[in-house]
Order: C-alpha cells, then sequence, then structure tokens
C-alpha cells in the first residue's frame, strides 16, 4: 500500500512539476541560447586538438616545420571562440526568449546584449584609453549574461506588451518600425542597469559581476563540481527518463552553463600549463558517463545485439546497436522499452551513477587524466571521445572499464527479459501450431 502512494505522489506530485520545468519557456531558452555557443566551441576545439594533440613526435614535428610559436598561432581561433561564450549565451537566450513571447527577437537580443556590456566594469590603460577585459566575455561572465539574457528580456517584453513602443505607420519597412519600436523600451532598460551599476560600485562589491559571482557563480561551481553534486544530476536525468521526460534536456538546461564555465576553466589551465582545476564537466557526462546516451545503455544495446535469444530482442538489438555507438539511445529508451519500465528501473540508474563514481574517483587520484577543456561532441563514439576529451590513453581505458562495468550491471536484468520474451515466443508457437 506505501509503495502504490508513493507511486501515487511521485506521478501525480513530482512528473508533473518536471514536465512543467521541461516545458518552461525560460529554460527553454536558456537551453536553446546555451547550445548557440557549442558550435563555436567545437571549432576552438578542433584547433585546440591540432595545436595540443597529446604526442610529442607530432608537437616536435610541427615545430620543425612551422617554428616555436607555431601552436600558439594556431590556437587564435581557439581564444576567439572560447572567449565570446558569454557574449553568445546573452544573445541566443533573449533571442530565444523574446520569440517564445512572439516580440521581434533581434531588438530585444540586442538590447539585451547591450545591457550585458554595461553591466562589465572598464580597464583603463597608461594612455587613458578605455578597454573590455575579454575575460569578462567568456565564461567569467557567463551567469551574468544569463541573469541579463532572463530577466532583461522579461522586461523589454512587458514594455512591448504595455506598448510602450514608438508605433511607425505601416508603409514603413519592419526592420525600421522595429528599430523604432525598440527605442524606448531599449532607453529605459539601458538606463535602469545602469543606475543600478552606479548603486553597486557604491558598495565594497564594485560592479555587478562581483555579486553575481558572489552569491550564484561560485557557490553553484563548487557544489556542482563534487562527487554529491554529480551523482544527484545523473540521478535526476535516468529519473525523468523513466516517466518519458527527456532527463538530460532538463538538467542540461540548468546545469550547462556551470559545466560549460568549468570545461573552460579546464582550457585556460592547459593552456597556461597549469594543473586542470575541474573533474565535472559537460564531457565528464557526455564522453565518460552517457556512454551509449542517457542511462548508459551502450552495454544494453551490445547485449540486445549479440546475446539475445529471443527473436524480438534479437531483431531490436540489430536497430539499436548502430546508434548506441554514437551514444544515441532512443530506440532502446522507447523500443525496448525503459519508460514506464519497473523491471528496467534498476540498471537504468544505477548504471549511469556507477559511471559517475568510478570516473570521479580515478581523475581525483589522477589514474586518469582530467578533461583538459576540449568540447568533443556528445555523439563521438567511446575510446576515440576519452582520448580526445584526455589528451591521454588514460581516457580510453577508463571507457573500456566503464562499459565492462555498464554491461555487467544490465546483464542480469537482459537475461531475465530475454528468458520470458523468448518463453512467450515459444508458447506462441505451440499455439500457432
Amino acid at each position: 500500500m506505501a509503495e502504490k502512494k508513493n507511486g501515487s505522489f511521485i506521478q501525480d506530485k513530482i512528473i508533473p512539476i518536471a514536465g512543467k520545468l521541461a516545458s518552461s519557456r525560460h529554460l527553454i531558452a536558456l537551453r536553446d541560447g546555451m547550445t548557440l555557443a557549442v558550435p563555436m566551441i567545437i571549432i576552438g576545439s578542433l584547433f585546440m586538438i591540432i595545436a595540443q594533440f597529446p604526442i610529442q613526435a607530432y608537437l616536435d614535428f610541427m615545430a620543425s616545420i612551422f617554428g616555436k610559436n607555431w601552436a600558439t598561432v594556431l590556437q587564435y581561433p581557439t581564444n576567439a571562440s572560447f572567449h565570446i561564450m558569454g557574449l553568445i549565451a546573452v544573445i541566443g537566450i533573449s533571442y530565444n526568449l523574446a520569440k517564445s513571447y512572439k516580440v521581434d527577437p533581434i531588438s530585444a537580443s540586442i538590447v539585451s546584449l547591450g545591457a550585458f556590456v554595461l553591466t562589465i566594469p572598464l580597464k583603463t590603460d597608461k594612455a587613458g584609453a578605455l578597454w573590455i577585459p575579454l575575460t569578462q566575455f567568456d565564461s567569467a561572465g557567463l551567469f551574468t549574461a544569463i541573469i541579463v539574457g532572463l530577466f532583461i528580456t522579461d522586461f523589454y517584453v512587458w514594455m512591448v506588451h504595455k506598448n510602450w513602443t514608438i508605433k511607425m505607420p505601416d508603409t514603413v519597412p519592419p526592420a525600421v518600425s522595429n528599430s523604432f519600436a525598440a527605442l524606448f523600451p531599449g532607453f529605459i532598460v539601458l538606463a535602469l542597469v545602469w543606475v543600478i551599476r552606479l548603486g553597486v560600485e557604491a558598495t565594497p562589491m564594485q560592479s555587478i559581476p562581483n555579486i553575481i559571482s558572489f552569491f550564484l557563480a561560485t557557490p553553484l561551481s563548487h557544489l556542482s563540481n563534487t562527487l554529491p553534486g554529480a551523482l544527484v544530476a545523473e540521478f535526476l536525468v535516468s529519473f525523468l527518463w523513466l516517466f518519458g521526460i527527456h532527463g538530460a534536456n532538463v538538467v542540461s538546461g540548468v546545469m550547462m552553463p556551470i559545466w560549460l564555465t568549468a570545461l573552460n576553466q579546464n582550457h585556460a589551465a592547459f593552456t597556461a600549463g597549469k594543473a586542470l582545476p575541474n573533474i565535472v564537466t559537460t564531457s565528464f557526462f557526455d564522453n565518460f558517463v552517457h556512454m551509449g546516451g542517457s542511462g548508459a545503455t551502450i552495454g544494453l544495446a551490445m547485449l540486445l545485439a549479440f546475446a539475445a535469444k529471443s527473436k524480438e530482442l534479437k531483431t531490436l538489438g540489430k536497430l539499436v546497436a548502430g546508434p548506441a555507438l554514437f551514444n544515441i539511445n532512443e530506440p532502446i529508451v522507447f523500443g525496448l522499452p525503459i519508460v514506464m519500465n519497473y523491471k528496467m528501473a534498476v540498471p537504468f540508474i544505477l548504471t549511469p551513477l556507477v559511471n559517475v563514481t568510478t570516473t570521479y574517483i580515478a581523475m581525483a587520484t589522477n589514474l586518469v587524466a582530467r578533461p583538459m577543456g576540449v568540447y568533443i561532441p556528445w555523439t563521438t563514439p567511446p575510446i576515440l571521445s576519452g582520448f580526445i576529451a584526455t589528451g591521454h590513453i588514460s581516457g580510453a581505458v577508463l571507457q573500456i572499464i566503464n562499459i565492462v562495468i555498464d554491461t555487467l550491471i544490465y546483464f542480469y536484468f537482459f537475461k531475465s527479459m530475454d528468458r520470458e520474451k523468448l518463453a512467450e515466443e515459444l508458447d506462441s508457437a505451440k499455439l500457432a501450431k
């Protein structure tokens, strides 16, 4: 009876909240806005891989041809892409949020960009010229970009809906009309941020980024870069998937800014030749935990493809094995299925949690190299992705070990399901006779 009540509580209370969260316009805007930065990070990572490929003979060969500074020059695109993460985020978040309100997204994102730049304290060189620290445009300014992208856009949209705009005749081209419509709301936004900035500069905090870092960015980054924090995040991913909610989208929508910041910090440390500070990054989950997709189902996919005796599971195995190698597991999640299947709930939750634990301990004890700051697309096959992400063979070895463990965890549950399916097929064959 207690189990039924617990199940009812989860179905009636927890899942609807998670569903609303997943469909929240602000979370979707945050997720989609941050995703806009991914292509640039991948491009920068490619240049970084070429410049820092972990084979000394290759590095010596390149230096002999292009000179000692070849790696520094080659990483100019890396710096250009990694150091605009905040700019892309504020534009992308504001654009997607305004679009969801059916307000001109270009005008809203431009106003948000101006507000974001206005929050950044200026520096003065010896000649008296003003300049903006480039680091404020990358991961260091990411949380400021997120807050500006969400709250400033909401305020801008509210003013537009209140018709605090300058309306032009219908004969005026839309581009001109939209720019004038943004004039008054844009002025109010920048004036408000300017007043807030002046107020903050009069306090010991001195700048808006300092306040956000003190109260939000630093505490969250410390919490997320721990084993308990990683376990909680991963549990939510798998738990939500069991009810048909894309857990990775929900969790990454909240945590991606933190994990991308951690990845960028590792990149900066690696480039400077310093020890890598973070274990839990986007690469940690994409390349070492979610092998085969959410639930770490690559082992299950291989069992279905090569060890199943029932015809149904054999056929399913042929369909899911290929996508699983590229960490795509929707065919398993909905085809086996795992969604709403209590028999598969235990391994689906347990397996990635084991991956989190083994990976974290291996990297914390320096048995395995930490992610060096390269963003590897989540569809990159295991073993290859582990080597590239860490720049060391230990990353690939850890992935192999995790896959073996994952397969062993799924094996008992797979065999039980396979026996049931085989018995059903034999019974159906007997009835057919």
